[in-house]
């Protein structure tokens, strides 16, 4: 029989938080948002990055153990989408690794966190997991060394960027266009 995560509480908060910014942003991507919902869903991020600073802070990264694999997922949304603050994305990139580390955490979770803090501090990424969605379609955000890209994905468990890239255009762009969408950076290259 396995155990409960220790932190219900904490598991139940994250999953909240996740699954209405996950929503918020489905009809981000959809175009479906006027203005104040769309500041709505800035200051949302806002705080949930300030809920998830507090746990960090608290517990080091919220994985497995303290809080479930569900909530665990839900933690690492978060913190992937604090784009506005990088520097707590960073800091949250280094606890996720800590936490790979001890087997509390899937090192494809901080491939993710690890690419997205590198693009959001103006850097090229390394895994090929974060995508520009636009009008005309969903390419890479760009990348350091492309040649040797599938091997540093194999290593973090992740499949062929082209296998990728299919699955993200069939979940965004099923007629094989962005349509309306606006432009949205898309961690989904998994």
């Amino acid at each position: 029989m396995t155990a409960g995560p220790q932190r219900p509480d904490l598991a139940r908060e994250l999953i909240a938080r996740a699954a209405d910014s996950a929503a918020h942003r489905a009809k981000r991507v959809r175009n479906q948002l006027d203005a104040v919902q769309l500041g709505q869903g800035r200051h949302a991020d806002h705080a949930n990055t300030k809920v998830l600073r507090r746990i960090l802070a608290e517990h080091d990264w919220p994985g497995h153990l303290l809080v479930g694999p569900a909530a665990a997922r839900a933690a690492w949304s978060i913190a992937l989408h604090s784009d506005d603050e990088p520097d707590f994305q960073r800091a949250a990139t280094t606890l996720l690794e800590r936490a790979v580390q001890a087997d509390d955490a899937l090192i494809q979770h901080w491939a993710h966190l690890h690419d997205r803090a590198l693009i959001n501090s103006g850097h090229d990424q390394e895994y090929g997991t974060q995508l520009l969605l636009r009008a005309d379609g969903v390419e890479l955000c760009p990348l350091r060394v492309p040649g040797s890209l599938d091997q540093r994905r194999a290593t973090v468990g992740l499949p062929p960027i082209a296998v990728a890239l299919r699955t993200v255009r069939r979940r965004y762009t099923p007629d094989g266009s962005a349509g309306d969408a606006p432009t949205v950076v898309l961690a989904g290259a998994a």
